[in-house]
């Protein structure tokens, strides 16, 4: 272990007993009783191998290799169930590894699953001086810490009401309060602060930055833009394995490209996306001047893919939808103001009078922020179709600042010429992006500004 590492892991591996069948844990515990009686050496090894085949070995960590450096903020992200939580508990010294070796240096003050450390029997006040002590603090430092940690919790009279009353967010705000007056050297926090107030969470950021300052910290998290902003190091656990660790900006990105690419399947994000036509990449370089979009369209050879089109409802269906960015690789998350075009190709399969292709863009709770569609530029254009074309529309334009978070894009082509306007296929989330906005917009969507200026002019009093 290097003179500045506070915690080396090598070949970790955590493995748990899974059984594929209730007897076979009964299976196993009779084989093991026989083993221990057994008169023979032979027999007793004998059946100490059939106990343990009764068991399989389901491994939640595995050959994971981490050194933490003093001072370093380290970020944990990965899909649920890949290891996270393990891993932490760990090197908590709460779970014993399976094999590998793990070793630390200083005071751990760790932040793990809701309620963890606390006996829901106690008062707030008796879980305190419990938790402290085992923290490694003695009654007279907790005494002289105690009111600042009852500040800090800022739960009021519950303090002296049993644990078990409370709800999630008051289990958050005590046990964090614990952890922030222990003087530990090292930090670890799982997703526990996902339960808290906004109000809390502030304050919980503003101790972890000052923290940050002295000590080390070591977090789970799926928010990837508090990653990229908190941490000096990030780590991507996938499925038990170490998938990659290093700068917490290109660990995010690849982490958030295959996770998207796992939700949308390959089929809607491919390796290479052809470029847009000259004609379009003229007329993108005058939109881009302007923040502006006007879709364009255009009749392309296509080969159909039965799999993709969805529920036929019509004349026309949808069979792709993309994000691709300024240099033809598909988007997948976005910060706001890149120039971005959103391509939709539709079959069309029948006779269709005037397509329109239109899409919406709405957020997680369903609600439509923005979207548009090619009415105005078919309205005085015949399209004749043969039933073997594909219509594809590119709509360029500069995407706004949108609040972090996940974002859907429906998409649509219909037939103006008819007088309802008949929808032939509507493709609800045809494809999703993340937005990682560093700075919020007000309102739902923010437009990105090119530049800000103010004047103040002083006029004199006649």
């Amino acid at each position: 272990m290097s003179s500045d590492a506070v915690i080396r892991v090598s070949g970790l591996g955590k493995g748990f007993r899974a059984y594929d069948h209730p007897s076979h844990r009964l299976k196993q515990s009779l084989y093991n009783f026989i083993a221990q009686i057994a008169p023979a050496p032979g027999l007793r090894a004998k059946f100490r191998e059939r106990a343990q085949e009764a068991a399989r070995t389901f491994w939640a960590l595995r050959d994971i290799d981490l050194e933490v450096r003093r001072g370093e903020t380290v970020g944990i992200i990965g899909r649920n169930g890949s290891g996270k939580s393990t891993l932490l508990q760990i090197i908590c010294g709460t779970l014993s590894p399976t094999e590998g070796l793990i070793q630390t240096h200083g005071r751990i003050a760790a932040l793990l699953e809701l309620g963890s450390g606390f006996d829901t029997e106690f008062t707030g006040r008796e879980n305190v001086y419990m938790n402290g002590q085992l923290h490694g603090l003695s009654k007279a430092q907790i005494d002289q810490r105690f009111d600042d940690i009852e500040a800090f919790a800022d739960i009021g009279k519950f303090i002296d009401q049993p644990v078990k009353t409370y709800s999630s967010g008051m289990f958050v705000r005590l046990a964090f309060a614990v952890i922030a007056h222990v003087d530990a050297d090292i930090l670890i926090v799982d997703e526990a602060l996902a339960v808290g107030d906004a109000f809390f969470t502030q304050k919980c950021m503003r101790f972890l930055r000052k923290f940050m300052q002295t000590g080390t910290i070591l977090f789970v998290s799926h928010d990837s833009s508090a990653i990229r902003s908190l941490c000096t190091k990030a780590v991507w656990i996938d499925r038990g394995s170490l998938i990659e660790s290093g700068d917490p900006k290109d660990v995010c990105n690849r982490y958030l490209e295959a996770y998207y690419e796992a939700q949308q399947g390959k089929r809607r994000i491919d390796s290479k996306v052809e470029p847009l036509p000259t004609a379009v990449d003229g007329a993108r370089k005058d939109q881009r001047k302007k923040f502006t979009h006007k879709p364009l369209i255009e009749f392309t050879n296509f080969v159909f893919d039965p799999s993709a089109a969805g529920d036929q409802n019509g004349a026309a269906i949808i069979v792709a939808a993309q994000l691709i960015k300024e240099d033809g690789s598909p988007m997948s998350w976005t910060v706001g103001g890149e120039i971005v075009t959103l391509r939709i190709s539709a079959k069309i399969i029948g006779h269709v009078g005037q397509p329109v292709i239109g899409f919406s863009v709405k957020d997680r709770l369903g609600r439509m922020l923005f979207g548009d569609n090619t009415f105005w530029i078919t309205r005085d254009k015949s399209f004749e179709s043969s039933g073997q074309e594909t219509m594809t529309a590119d709509f360029t334009f500069a995407m706004p600042i949108l609040t972090p978070g996940d974002y859907a894009i429906d998409v649509a082509i219909a037939d103006a010429s008819r007088s309802s306007q008949q929808v032939s296929h509507w493709q609800h989330e045809a494809c999703f992006f993340k937005s990682e906005a560093a700075t919020s917009s007000t309102g739902l969507v923010g437009l990105p500004m090119s530049e800000a200026s103010l004047t103040l002019r002083h006029t004199e009093t006649p």
